[in-house]
């Protein structure tokens, strides 16, 4: 019975070591299987078997064969019963050892279990937040691909909207370019009409001038018979009414002659008193003729004077310079309200400061009672060096009077003694007096010139003897294109040199402006008397159509080399041209066409010009 006790007691230890084996098996990390677990779990992999004497599930029967052994060695022993004993209690000892362990295990396995599902979740939570994450950046990366092909779409429909706008613009281009070029071929068609639809109306004109010259002259030679019969009667009635007149005439002159032939008193009383009033006609008109003389040579004006401020006597013209200094007064205003200072006078804005500036000091220098300066102005005909001089002298304050130098020649001998009365009549001026000397170089030229005759050296000798010192009454003004030919003496007693250009494009411009205004717009509308206008008639006003600024200037651009007084015939030929068309109006195409007329005339006379000039 004892031994059957402690059979089954070895049995039991060789169980528990199994079992304690396998727990240790399961605390190095083999998991035991979980019957709660639903999901079949992966088959674990075979594990090799190194030691042949274990299974192939890890069991040791090592224990079981020592146990057997030791059973033999107890049953074999006398002391069977003592090792029994103390074989159980080491048996319970490794029982409460193994209950322990069990227990431990158990614990362990639970602290295991534990965490196991911490790493479960733990794992899960990191799935999780992967998911989340990766989710995240798939929807970042959707947002940046949309972002993306959103902006490659806008690009595309940017170049796409680029490309149409481009294409507009070049179409817009190319039909504004159809637009103007089909615009100046309808402008140019239209010219050419206008044009040939002048050229028939003057044809027009001229034919039905012919035809009306014709019909008049043949109202006239039809109406000549009757008019040389009716001329004839009178000339018949009116001789015998002159010869009727005539005999009874003569027979009164017949009677009184026969009554003085007949009585010698009466006679002689005939005679003497023919004579004595044919000695007295002739006396009185001869005695008239030396006092007015006299009396022109003291206070008339000398006859070198082309035109003057000053009346030619001291009492005439008083009425006239009262209204000329009213007119040269509303002048001064109007062309202070315009800007112009000087009035139709068109110069460079330098050249016209220079002459206020000299305006300006020459009459501080007559009220200071200081001595003049003479000037010398030089430049192309038809610059404005006359008009500039007549605007300095009324600026100024001045008396002014003009001569030209053609006039000294002719006078010969008598040059010196004009010359001397000249100046002497200029120093009686109370305002002080600008003498303006145009065309200078004709008398004052170089004296060693061969062509130069003696008396007009005489002349130009006379005019520097009175110019030789400073003047506080005259003012010595000379204009000439050939500033060159003066003579020396002439040129040492300038104190003022100004240069005349022709005008620029500028002054071009404000020239045409003028004279449009003075011989266009304002044409016909002067003041005129009631037996003015019922013999004469009315003249007809000038109507302007479609002339703006622009034209103007264009005609300014095409006049270059053309002087102030090439403009003024310009527009004085303009003006003519309308008086010559039907109606009486300017247009632009009228405005033009006489405009290119007169620069080809202008370019001839300066091809005819040059080539005269080898020639000379």
């Amino acid at each position: 019975m004892a031994l059957k006790t402690y059979a089954s007691a070895i049995a039991a230890a060789a169980t528990s070591a199994a079992l304690l084996n396998q727990s240790n098996a399961y605390a190095d990390g083999v998991s035991p299987p979980n019957p709660s677990e639903n999901q079949p779990s992966p088959a674990p992999p075979k594990v090799r078997n190194d030691h042949p004497r274990t299974t192939s599930a890890g069991f040791d029967p090592e224990a079981l064969e020592r146990g057997v052994k030791a059973l033999k060695e107890i049953s074999t022993s006398p002391h069977g019963k003592k090792v029994f004993e103390t074989i159980k209690k080491q048996e319970e000892t490794k029982q409460a050892e193994l209950a322990a362990k069990v227990a431990e295990f158990r614990q362990m396995k639970a602290q295991h279990e534990t965490e196991r599902q911490k790493i479960i979740y733990d794992e899960q939570k990191k799935l999780a937040q992967h998911q989340a994450q990766t989710k995240s950046q798939m929807a970042k990366y959707e947002d940046e691909l949309a972002r993306k092909r959103m902006q490659a779409e806008n690009e595309y429909q940017r170049g796409r909207n680029q490309e149409l706008v481009k294409m507009q613009e070049e179409s817009s281009i190319r039909q504004e370019q159809a637009r103007r070029a089909t615009e100046e071929q309808i402008q140019a068609q239209r010219r050419q009409t206008e044009r040939e639809k002048a050229e028939i109306e003057r044809e027009t004109i001229r034919v039905r001038a012919m035809a009306e010259a014709e019909g008049r002259a043949h109202e006239a030679k039809l109406a000549e018979d009757v008019n040389r019969r009716m001329l004839v009667d009178r000339a018949n009635a009116e001789r015998e009414k002159w010869v009727a007149a005539i005999n009874t005439t003569f027979e009164h002159i017949g009677g009184g002659i026969r009554a003085i032939l007949t009585d010698q008193n009466k006679l002689v009383v005939a005679v003497g008193g023919v004579t004595a009033l044919a000695a007295g006609v002739y006396t009185t008109r001869e005695g008239a003729r030396v006092i007015w003389g006299y009396i022109d040579r003291i206070l008339g004006q000398p006859s070198l004077i082309r035109e003057s401020s000053r009346g030619k006597y001291p009492w005439s013209g008083m009425f006239s310079r009262a209204m000329s200094s009213l007119s040269r007064r509303n002048d001064s205003r109007s062309a202070s309200k315009t800007g112009n200072g000087f009035g139709d006078v068109i110069l460079h804005p330098s050249l016209q400061k220079r002459i206020e500036q000299l305006s300006s000091a020459t009459a501080n220098t007559k009220a200071h009672q200081a001595p003049f300066r003479n000037m010398l102005f030089y430049g192309p005909p038809g610059t404005g060096k006359t008009m500039a001089a007549r605007e300095l002298a009324r600026k100024s304050g001045l008396d002014y009077a003009l001569m030209t130098g053609g006039d000294v020649a002719p006078l010969g001998s008598q040059a010196v003694t004009k010359i001397h009365q000249l100046f002497d009549w200029a120093k009686k001026s109370n305002k002080g007096l600008l003498l303006f000397i145009d065309e200078a170089d004709a008398f004052l030229c170089e004296r060693n010139k061969t062509y130069m005759s003696e008396a007009q050296r005489s002349a130009l000798n006379a005019l520097l003897f009175r110019t030789g010192d400073q003047s506080k009454d005259i003012v010595l003004a000379l204009a000439t294109n050939r500033p060159g030919d003066l003579d020396s003496a002439v040129a040492d007693r300038i104190d003022e040199v100004l240069e005349f250009p022709l005008p620029g494009e500028g002054e071009r411009f404000k020239l045409l402006k003028l004279y449009l205004d003075k011989y266009i717009a304002q044409a016909g509308s002067g003041k005129s008397g009631f037996v003015k206008d019922l013999f004469k008639g009315k003249p007809q006003q000038i109507e302007i159509k479609g002339l703006t600024d622009d034209i103007v200037k264009e005609a300014a651009a095409k006049t270059e080399g053309f002087s102030g007084r090439e403009i003024a015939k310009l527009m004085a030929s303009v003006q003519a041209a309308v008086y010559g068309s039907e109606n009486c109006v300017l247009d632009p195409s009228l405005f033009r066409e006489v405009v290119d007329y007169k620069v080809a005339e202008h370019q001839q006379r300066r091809k005819l010009a040059s080539s005269d000039k080898p020639m000379a």
